[in-house]
């Protein structure tokens, strides 16, 4: 009788302080709550202060305010999505393209090779050969900007169109040669270079030629980007300034402006979409089982909506989740926002569908309250099993002398 009285003390006891200490297995949140429970970092008026957030529940009008701002569209020029990358690594970039030049003839500079033809002399024209390729014997300007030319002496080619060193050449051969007919080409680029780095097929150096080397062009000339490219936070650095190019919006959008023409020196950067991230935590099909972990899921050109991510992340498990208390966890560019999604009616989906998700969001299917209960009953009834093991079972007798 004692030990039986003793087995409840020690349950109640037990039970007192779960419920005091909210020792509950697993994660949750307290149900029916506004607030979070506890203080979160928040930018405000460009100070980081820590506050209580107020948890936003997703409904009909939520979706209404949130497709007002066009922004949190795809190809919204403020997207969170374009600007993730510059928060996360901390650089400073110019969001935006640079000042858009007209474009110009190709200017000839140092290490270039040119191919000097003057008809019907053809003592003065480049002595090629039928086996020597323009390459191997035109005339290469110098590291000074000059070549020398017979009868024209020392000529300044940098910095000039070959029209312009043609015309030079004309001016002054015309003092020997009567009416003269003469051409000028570049046989050979090799003076002006950009560089092509990080997620495209082969990144290395592309050459600027007579024919405008632009953005589009310079990724093509790459083998164009790899499947974990980030299209929206290419980078392009020139001189002392890094610029943001959205490639999206020049695919899908048609915004020609992001196709900037490339310059002798630029770099450009494609970086991976590794940070394009959302995490699926709780109570999903994927999350049961031993051994099995949480998702975390690439957002496809940085575009995913609430369904798609619990989708992806093995659904609501109709076991153990409570479906009525899903959410998502933000704070993206300092910016920390909790919401709620009741979906304990199927139709619910239809607004997690048109809900966007934003880089590096977290969403939580929190667990059935009577899951948890159960797991705790789980927990005691070993330690009641055994107490019960003494009842009467367990003999104790005074130990006598063996003599």
């Amino acid at each position: 009788m004692q030990i039986k009285i003793l087995t409840i003390l020690i349950i109640l006891v037990a039970l007192s302080q779960l419920a005091a200490c909210t020792v509950i297995p697993g994660q949750h949140l307290r149900h029916f709550s506004t607030q979070s429970s506890s203080e979160m970092p928040v930018t405000e008026n460009n100070e980081t202060i820590l506050k209580k957030l107020n948890i936003k529940t997703i409904d009909a009008q939520l979706i209404v305010d949130l497709e007002k701002d066009f922004n949190n569209r795809s190809l919204g020029p403020d997207n969170v999505a374009n600007h993730y990358f510059d928060y996360r690594i901390g650089s400073k970039t110019i969001k935006g393209v640079p000042t858009k030049e007209p474009f110009s003839q190709y200017r000839v500079g140092p290490r270039d090779i040119l191919t000097i033809t003057v008809w019907g002399h053809p003592e003065l024209t480049i002595p090629a050969g039928e086996f020597r390729t323009a390459e191997s014997a035109g005339n290469v300007v110098g590291e000074d900007g000059t070549f020398f030319y017979p009868f024209a002496g020392v000529v300044h080619a940098a910095g000039r169109t070959v029209e312009e060193i043609r015309d030079e050449l004309i001016r002054k051969l015309s003092k020997f040669i009567e009416e003269v007919q003469l051409d000028v080409r570049v046989a050979s680029y090799r003076s002006q270079r950009a560089y092509i780095v990080g997620e495209v097929t082969q990144p290395g150096i592309q050459l600027v030629q007579d024919i405008p080397l632009t953005v589009l062009e310079a990724i093509n000339r790459a083998g164009g980007v790899t499947p974990i490219a980030d299209l929206r936070n290419i980078t392009l650095t020139r001189d002392d300034k890094t610029y943001s190019i959205n490639l999206l919006s020049l695919y899908e959008g048609g915004d020609t402006s992001q196709n900037v023409l490339l310059q002798h020196g630029d770099v450009l950067n494609v970086p991976d979409n590794q940070l394009n991230k959302v995490f699926v935590l709780g109570e999903t099909t994927l999350g049961r089982g031993f051994g099995v972990r949480p998702r975390s899921l690439i957002m496809n050109k940085a575009r995913m909506t609430l369904t798609e991510a619990l989708s992806d992340g093995g659904g609501i498990d109709q076991l153990t989740a409570d479906a009525a208390r899903v959410f998502v966890f933000r704070s993206a560019l300092g910016k920390s926002e909790i919401f709620h999604l009741n979906a304990k009616s199927p139709d619910a989906f239809i607004l997690a569908d048109r809900f966007p998700m934003q880089p590096r969001d977290v969403v939580f299917v929190d667990r059935a309250p009577g899951i948890r209960w159960n797991q705790i009953i789980g927990q005691i009834q070993p330690t009641v099993n055994l107490l019960n093991s003494f009842d009467g079972a367990l003999k104790i007798t005074p130990l006598s002398n063996p003599n």
